[in-house]
């Protein structure tokens, strides 16, 4: 293979096309697209300093680098793209990419990163940034920090395990959600998503979990969470913990350490619908007027 070591580049295209190379303590300066429509790439400690670096590229592998601030929009329609132990500063990094691998990789602003994208792996990584993961499939994240709203809004098939998530209407409209022994803190989680697994998570989310079809919630702990569950239908929760309120579930098993407020009104559910079973008392209100529950 090419050895490209020691060098900077600058100017539009700098390589355009290259493949078969290996390009280590290369810096691109100010110049878009320096590696547009290049494959089978290696690149160690390379540093890109401006727009558009990887588009239209396959088979690229990253190690030790840097993307800094002005590198946005980095790297679309790029196919077999693994990334390690690097530092990744721009925002709109990754679109439409497919068969992408991180792993130890530092996301300081990972605003609408990662959209439209398939069969993503993400390990050991920080993200911070709202609107990670739109429209994106077939997810696996382990051992992964977010900060940041909205995350996978209208992704499908993801599984996370070891993960926390401080993100406001994080998993909205999603399909397909399995979530593992993960931290969620966040208003309005989840609403719309249909298929969705939460398995000995810890959750604070005020009206969380609503709108939903076919939710599971598995030895799961529920702080501070309410007006949970409203318009929910088939679900099967276990909830090792008290849960602040209820409102309104359409169908299913709730079954929990203590419901403190459980809002049931029969002209907008069948109560007869929801099999409630908790080991201490329910406070019941017969109809409650609908409170804002939209998001900001």
């Amino acid at each position: 293979m090419q050895e490209i070591n020691e060098k900077y580049f600058e100017g539009e295209r700098a390589l355009y096309g290259l493949s078969n190379a290996i390009l280590e303590n290369v810096t691109f300066g100010e110049g878009e697209s320096p590696l547009k429509e290049t494959q089978n790439l290696e690149i160690k400690a390379n540093i890109f300093k401006y727009k558009y670096p990887l588009w239209y590229s396959n088979n690229i592998k990253v190690t030790d680098s840097t993307f800094e601030t002005m590198s946005r929009s980095g790297i679309w329609y790029t196919n077999n793209i693994s990334i390690k132990n690097s530092n990744l500063q721009a925002p709109k990094l990754f679109r439409r990419c497919k068969h992408v691998s991180l792993d130890h990789v530092f996301f300081s602003d990972a605003e609408e990163t990662m959209w439209t994208c398939e069969d993503i792996t993400i390990k050991n990584t920080e993200i911070n940034g709202d609107y990670f993961g739109k429209d994106s499939s077939d997810i696996y994240m382990e051992n992964v920090r977010v900060i940041g709203n909205y995350i996978f809004d209208g992704a499908k098939n993801i599984v996370c395990k070891n993960c926390s998530f401080v993100s406001k209407d994080a998993f909205w409209n999603c399909e397909n959600v399995t979530l593992i022994n993960c931290q969620i803190d966040g208003e309005y989680l989840s609403w719309n998503s249909s298929n969705i697994i939460f398995r000995d998570c810890t959750i604070e989310s005020d009206q969380g979990l609503c709108y939903m079809d076919h939710v599971t919630l598995e030895n799961c702990i529920l702080n501070q969470t309410t007006l949970a569950l409203e318009k929910c239908s088939n679900i099967n929760a276990t909830i090792k913990s008290k849960i602040t309120s209820v409102k309104n579930p359409i169908s299913g098993v709730i079954k929990a350490k203590k419901i403190e407020t459980l809002i049931i009104d029969p002209a907008k559910v069948d109560p007869r619908d929801t099999k409630i079973i908790s080991e201490e008392t329910i406070v019941k209100k017969g109809s409650v007027s609908d409170q804002n529950q939209e998001g900001e």
